[in-house]
């Protein structure tokens, strides 16, 4: 892995005169046919040799990548942190001083509770409704949404402006479904979060008696804000929760919340806005009417320790870990605590690191080689559009005009944000993170009215990720994704192709999806299809559901074809288009190498394999299958390459082989 991260940063005369790198042949189980089970066969070999650390969750050469970009980060936090007279607002000082105080462990032990403890009174104090109020309005400005979050976003129907767009939040299990499924593990969970949330009060003061009421409050509570919330599936739907309403309207829903305090205290614009869920936001305007002022004080309590958690001293931080990470998610340790420091700091203080990060790690002729391949890759889903048997004329413009708008970000913003004057000491953690989000919140709630700033990212330089935005048609590759497995200026195009290739393919792919599909070329949710064509489009989307409603992640639990449809689409259309978009790379160049036995087109199949060889705990799978609308790593792998008849051909494969659906049962979307 340090050979393969030195050799993102050779020059590009280097990279002309070295070796060109295929897949990793080490990391297949030549044992498996790779037309039986190729994500054993792609990758299985490197799982067996590389079991999961106990502080993570999942495991693959991709998340290895991810920690490593970390300790990259710790190199560049504490060269800067050798020197303590860096000039106040410098990025240098903004980031080596919240680090350090991070860092500083025994100091947060010694203050236990302490750095909340006004917020804490604050609560205590509150003697009405309108306090209640005011003390949400103050969370929100911490970052705190509780019982609902605000954010700037593009407007659905006018995406080149900036509105508010108020939503759902204020819950502390994962997704609705935990608060009423009958199922064993969801009622387990149940019970499980009523002993969290007493230990947490009890940590921060309360007795053995007052801590279990508390839980109580705050279940009770919680239960009824989730019943009146739209499930993971409705939530994919954007006409779902497009309700866009003028302010007027908005008091008129919920005359019990306090929205001209609300927006004068955030100095937000009262134009149009757009609520996600109306039912939602009614039951907190009951909830706001009935409830208790000490229930109320026990939720927002609650929520203030959950949000301050990793701020304070060990038995919180803890007591959290077994709950969220141990229990909900199957880790077996911390991480430590440098890497959560790490993680903190670019939460905070993103393009402040992220500027230093991609000054070393990322080299400009990486940027062009992407650039090159996000070309290509437009270019052959134009080919396909322009090639389809089952869509109209009129429809097939309309695509190829959303293709032609599509924005690719890479690497890192052309324009830095700028951190100058965030008050960062190194002499309390907690207030750095106040200053922190309160930096972030009020950056977006200052997009608020405007024209949108198509120049601002969703997503910090080292992230190891990449996004579609619909509203904005653009597709961003943070630079923390472009490194081994995923991308490396050694690796032969067909490698290059077969994992960024295919997360490029995904990610354009997004635009077309079922969400995406209902947003046209500007941006807008607007319906550019005609009748028959998106009757066949939902027949086809129909396929991919079937499929994944199919696979298993254990006895009696398995994917919601629904859930994952749209990153399922993304896969299947990503794999297909990345492959075409090889062969375009290739015209009017010699002809691709075979290298270690594996022809260009095999070793385009298994680097998808490889990149996407995730091991993952039998925990995070079922939170996974529940509430996350991407597929296991393993079906990712072997969903789209299933329907492929390239891949078929790649690997010989004969009819009938689990590897091959049959010619009924084969999708293609796009």
């Amino acid at each position: 892995m340090k050979h393969a991260l030195l050799c993102l940063l050779l020059s590009a005369a280097a990279f002309a005169q070295a070796p060109q790198k295929g897949i990793e042949v080490s990391d297949l189980n030549r044992s498996v046919d790779p037309c039986t089970d190729f994500f054993e066969y792609s990758n299985g070999t490197w799982r067996a040799n590389n079991p999961m650390p106990a502080s993570m969750v999942r495991w693959s050469r991709r998340w290895q990548a991810g920690e490593t970009s970390k300790e990259q980060l710790k190199t560049i936090l504490d060269d800067v942190s050798t020197r303590k007279d860096w000039p106040k607002g410098s990025v240098e000082q903004l980031i080596s001083d919240h680090y350090g105080s991070c860092m500083d462990e025994a100091r947060a032990n010694k203050l236990g509770a302490t750095p909340i403890q006004p917020l804490l009174a604050e609560v205590d104090a509150a003697k009405n409704t309108a306090d209640i109020q005011r003390i949400m309005r103050h969370f929100h400005e911490l970052a705190i949404n509780v019982p609902f979050g605000l954010t700037g976003s593009s407007d659905n129907h006018n995406p080149t402006q900036v509105i508010a767009d108020i939503y759902a939040s204020g819950l502390g299990l994962p997704d609705r479904d935990y608060y009423s499924k009958p199922e064993p593990r969801f009622k387990e969970a149940r019970e499980k979060y009523l002993v969290h949330v007493a230990n947490m009060f009890k940590l921060a003061g309360a007795s053995e008696a007052d801590a279990k009421a508390a839980a109580d409050t705050v279940l009770d509570m919680e239960t009824k804000l989730a019943d009146a919330s739209l499930d993971n599936v409705a939530l994919r739907d954007p006409k779902a929760t497009d309700h866009k309403t003028s302010f007027a309207d908005l008091q008129k829903q919920t005359p019990h919340i306090d929205w001209v305090g609300y927006f004068q205290s955030g100095k937000l614009s009262r134009a149009d806005l757009n609520l996600q869920e109306p039912k939602f936001l009614k039951e907190v305007d009951r909830q706001l009417q009935e409830v208790s002022l000490a229930n109320w004080k026990t939720y927002l309590k609650w929520h203030l320790l959950r949000s301050a958690v990793g701020s304070l001293s060990d038995p919180f931080v803890e007591e959290s870990f077994n709950f969220n990470s141990k229990y909900l998610g199957g880790a077996k340790e911390m991480k430590p605590r440098w890497k959560r420091c790490v993680e903190s700091t670019d939460a905070l203080l993103g393009e402040a690191l992220g500027r230093k990060y991609t000054e070393k790690y990322f080299p400009p002729e990486a940027k062009a080689r992407m650039q090159d391949m996000v070309k290509n890759l437009l270019a052959a889903l134009g080919d396909t559009i322009k090639g389809l048997e089952w869509m109209q004329p009129d429809t097939k413009k309309k695509a190829l005009e959303k293709l032609a708008t599509f924005n690719p970000k890479i690497g890192y913003p052309d324009k830095w944000k700028d951190y100058s004057k965030v008050k960062i000491g190194r002499d309390s953690f907690w207030n750095n993170v106040v200053a922190g989000r309160g930096f972030n919140v009020q950056d977006d709630r200052a997009t608020i009215g405007k024209p949108v700033d198509r120049g601002r990212w969703g997503m910090t330089p080292p992230t190891s990720n990449a996004y579609y935005n619909p509203l904005l048609n653009e597709i961003v590759f943070p630079a923390g994704i472009l490194q081994p497995p995923a991308f490396s200026m050694q690796n032969v195009d067909a490698v290059n192709y077969g994992a960024i290739g295919v997360v490029i393919g995904h990610e354009i792919s997004h635009g077309f999806d079922d969400q995406g599909a209902q947003y046209d070329a500007q941006g807008r949710l607007n319906n550019w299809w005609t009748e028959s064509d998106l009757k066949q489009f939902q027949e086809k989307g129909s396929c991919v559901v079937k499929q994944f409603d199919s696979y298993f992640i254990e006895p009696g639990i398995h994917h919601n074809g629904k859930l994952v449809l749209g990153e399922s689409i993304g896969d299947l259309a990503g794999a297909k288009i990345a492959y075409l978009a090889f062969k375009k790379s290739l015209e009017g160049k010699p002809p691709a190498p075979t290298i270690d036995g594996f022809t260009p087109d095999q070793q385009f199949f298994i680097a998808w394999g490889q990149f996407r060889g995730d091991a993952i705990r039998p925990e995070t799978q079922r939170l996974m299958v529940q509430s996350d609308p991407h597929p296991i790593g393993k079906y990712r792998v072997i969903g789209p390459l299933s329907n492929l008849p390239q891949f078929k051909e790649a690997f010989s494969c004969k009819v009938g082989s689990e590897m091959v659906r049959p010619p009924q049962d084969r999708c293609e979307v796009w």
